[in-house]
């Protein structure tokens, strides 16, 4: 038994290291990875790769060592020819079914070969075509809006959908030009973009109750596809416009004896809001209270005005009733319309009121308390209906205060009183007796409120602004400034003036200003090329005791006119006048440039936009001139019998409404050729004489710049080992000029260059719309381009040097 259990162990360890070495063998047959990319979507049978041939396998010996590939998923996405050892696609590949949005996505293969026994892996790519198009989870959308949303407002969309990856996922939306909404993305998330509409007007439903919208989704593919969804916006009817009366005033005229129950009239409003928003509830508001409440009857429904009680001719002949429309919104909104009834005379007895002391005039600084008026009351009736009770609308800032007996009352302040606010007020004071039906009168008191001086004056505007063209005759007036001042009287007589003690003001010396009515008149005429813009203070100050004031800044700019006329830079003669002389051979080509007659004019803009134009010539078909650039050019060779010596007289205009001018006149001489050959030589001699000593400077010149040359390259490979960060988007180079600028003038002011051009120069940058159209901006070395550089400078065409 222990022998058979020994030679059991032997057994059982001879079978597990011959199993470990069939998978050290297998491990080891797992000798190569090969990669292969194709795209989704193509047909079955497209060859994907050579297997044998990228293993390095036999094909002769294919059929025996049994090639096949193993896929680890249910799908046969590949087989390979045994023949071959070609890797070909068995059926339909979609990227978006097998890897949904993961990318890269990858399918794993495994190669079997036998005989001896490899397994080699496979690594299949599965490339995006654009294949899907965005879309949304439905065609059409319906958005509820209310019409009092803010602009402003944002409504989250939901997004389309692309099942393709990378560029041909979604890209972007579109929405439809429109006049309300406009349109914003945000990304959320990996591959999500989520569209929001975003109201950029206020909507109105009583106007537009609809507005239809189109959504498009487009992909980055090429060419790209789009989804697009209908969006229907629905304006939710809010509550913002108040009931409106058919009629102005109401008017009934009614015996004060009539039973209640009388019809008097029918007070009617609509509502243009739908829903509960429209529907109307009729209320009485009566100007004093209680009166017109018990007397007058309104139906809620219908507007149907009836009397209530008995009307007394003696206690009031008039009736004033504030029906209060009020339609049924969430937040009310109502409007009054007025009734008038009047009523007719049958034969009564009212109290009678007496004002024995009043003061009509009440400054609006008196103190709450203060006396406006002494009254009595009295009634012919006796007992009950002989007591009377006296008061006064409760909305007004006095109070009635009754004596001991109850005979007599005092009128008074409440609260401080306000002249800008209310400058006069008519108290009604209503007395009442205590009969049954009551009967009562009304006394109404008038009380001017006397004003003082506590409001400064207020411009009209603030600041000022005014455009003044030079050239203004001096002391006339060039614009004017006005303030008002809430207060009355004295009080509110203003006066102005310059503000002269502010430091660094000095341009109010040559301006004056009318005290009573703020017209500005300048001492002195205005030059747009010495001064663009100036600005100043006027100081508005009341006659009140004590005085109030406030100040405003005005700011001026003068307009540019054409008041410089051209001058003549090339041709100058020895005296300075615009004459040239020029030689020229006579075998010269047609098209030979003979000179450039040179101009400039100290305006801007159109005013300073020079044209060239022939004014006398003494033969048309010799010589032509270019209108902008003021070049002189032969138009035809020269013959025998043509004259040997032309006047050209070339005039100079600028482009301003009332066009200023100058003339250049240039001779022109035929020499013949020797002659011309010789003043050549002339002036070539001339330069011999420095040649020699220039070559030895040239010498150790270009010497000099190849050393530095070499050690800036080192020095430049040296800092670009050292650093990562990338410096060339900090340092610009500077701008290339496109074309010729033979003659410029630049100049410094402060930290910025500048370069006058004309209008016909072909420069490379950009010249900024506005006064100063024909200024280069020129960057300036010791600022990176980054810095944005101002426009200034005049209508300089070209200037030599």
């Amino acid at each position: 038994m222990e022998i058979r259990d020994v030679n059991g162990q032997w057994r059982d360890l001879w079978v597990s290291f011959c199993l470990a070495l069939l998978m050290v063998a297998k491990l080891e047959g797992i000798s190569a990875q090969i990669r292969y990319s194709i795209q989704e979507e193509l047909k079955s049978g497209t060859a994907v790769g050579n297997v044998a041939k990228d293993l390095g396998l036999d094909v002769g010996r294919l059929a025996d060592r049994n090639l096949r590939v193993v896929s680890g998923t249910k799908q046969d996405l590949f087989k390979v020819n045994p023949r071959d050892g070609v890797l070909l696609v068995n059926q339909r590949v979609d990227r978006e079914e097998l890897c949904a949005k993961t990318v890269p996505c990858i399918t794993n293969l495994k190669a079997v070969v036998e005989n001896p026994l490899e397994m080699h892996q496979i690594i299949v790519e599965i490339l995006d075509v654009n294949d899907n198009w965005p879309k949304f989870p439905e065609e059409n959308y319906t958005l509820e809006v209310l019409e009092s949303a803010v602009v402003g407002s944002r409504f989250q969309m939901e997004g389309a959908h692309d099942l393709d990856v990378g560029l041909n996922s979604l890209h972007s939306y579109k929405l439809n030009h429109n006049q309300y909404f406009r349109l914003e993305t945000e990304e959320f998330g990996e591959d999500a973009k989520v569209p929001f509409l975003v109201l950029q007007r206020p909507l109105d439903r009583e106007h537009t109750a609809q507005h239809r919208l189109l959504l498009t989704a487009t992909d980055g593919g090429k060419p790209s596809k789009s989804g697009t969804i209908n969006i229907t916006v629905v304006v939710s009817d809010v509550n913002d416009n108040p009931p409106v009366c058919d009629k102005q005033k109401y008017t009934a005229t009614i015996r004060e004896n009539v039973p209640p129950g009388t019809f008097l009239l029918t007070v009617n409003a609509s509502d243009s809001d739908e829903g509960a928003n429209g529907e109307i509830e009729y209320s009485l508001r009566s100007k004093i209270r209680g009166l017109s409440s018990e007397l007058f009857d309104l139906n809620s429904k219908t507007g149907q005005l009836t009397v209530k009680g008995r009307l007394d001719y003696e206690e009031k002949q008039v009736y004033e009733i504030k029906v209060l429309a009020a339609d049924k919104g969430a937040v009310s909104l109502s409007t009054h319309c007025n009734v008038v009834v009047k009523v007719e005379d049958v034969n009564d007895n009212q109290p009678e009121i007496d004002i024995t002391s009043l003061s009509s005039r009440i400054p609006e600084d008196a103190p709450p308390g203060t006396v406006v008026a002494l009254m009595g009351v009295t009634d012919l009736d006796s007992g009950v209906n002989g007591q009377v009770v006296c008061n006064v609308p409760s909305n007004l800032p006095f109070d009635l205060k009754p004596s001991p007996d109850g005979q007599s009352y005092s009128l008074v302040t409440k609260d401080y009183l306000d002249k800008e606010t209310m400058h006069m007020y008519n108290i009604t004071i209503t007395a009442k007796d205590l009969g049954s039906p009551a009967l009562s009168s009304t006394k109404v008191i008038q009380v001017d409120v006397l004003d003082v001086n506590d409001n400064s004056p207020l411009f009209t505007e603030s600041p000022y602004t005014f455009y003044v063209p030079e050239n203004n005759k001096a002391g006339m007036s060039i614009f004017s400034v006005s303030a008002t001042d809430a207060d009355g009287g004295e009080n509110a007589v203003v006066t102005y003036s310059l503000d002269r003690k502010t430091p660094g003001h000095t341009i109010a010396s040559f301006l004056n200003i009318n005290e009573a009515n703020g017209t500005i008149t300048a001492l002195k005429s205005f030059d747009f090329e010495t001064l663009k813009t100036f600005q100043f203070q006027v100081v508005a100050t009341d006659s009140g005791a004590p005085s109030l004031s406030s100040n405003v800044t005005v700011n001026v700019f003068i307009l540019d006119q054409n008041d410089n006329a051209p001058v003549i830079l090339y041709p100058l003669s020895s005296n300075g006048s615009a004459e040239g002389v020029e030689e020229i051979p006579r075998n010269v080509n047609a098209g030979h440039l003979v000179t450039k007659v040179r101009a400039y004019d100290a305006d801007i803009g159109y005013n300073g936009w020079l044209l060239f134009s022939l004014q006398e010539l003494t033969d048309h078909s010799l010589f032509g001139l270019d209108r902008y650039t003021g070049q002189i050019r032969t138009l035809r060779s020269f013959t025998e019998t043509d004259e040997a010596e032309h006047k050209l007289v070339i005039l100079v205009k600028d482009n301003g409404n009332v066009s200023l001018s100058a003339t250049a006149t240039v001779i022109v001489k035929l020499v013949e050729p020797k002659e011309a050959f010789a003043a050549s030589d002339v002036k070539s001699a001339a330069k011999d004489q420095g040649e020699d000593d220039i070559i030895f400077y040239l010498i150790i010149t270009l010497g000099s710049v190849s050393v530095l040359f070499l050690i800036s390259i080192i020095v430049l490979i040296a800092m670009q080992c050292s650093k990562s960060t990338d410096y060339t988007s900090k340092y610009l180079q500077e701008t290339n000029y496109d074309g010729t600028l033979c003659h410029s003038i630049q100049y410094r002011s402060g930290d910025k260059r500048y370069m006058l051009v004309g209008p016909r120069m072909s420069i490379g940058s950009t010249i900024v719309p506005g006064s100063h159209a024909n200024t280069l901006v020129l960057p300036d070395r010791r600022r990176t381009s980054e810095e944005a550089l101002p426009i200034s400078g005049s209508s300089l065409m070209e200037v030599v040097h």
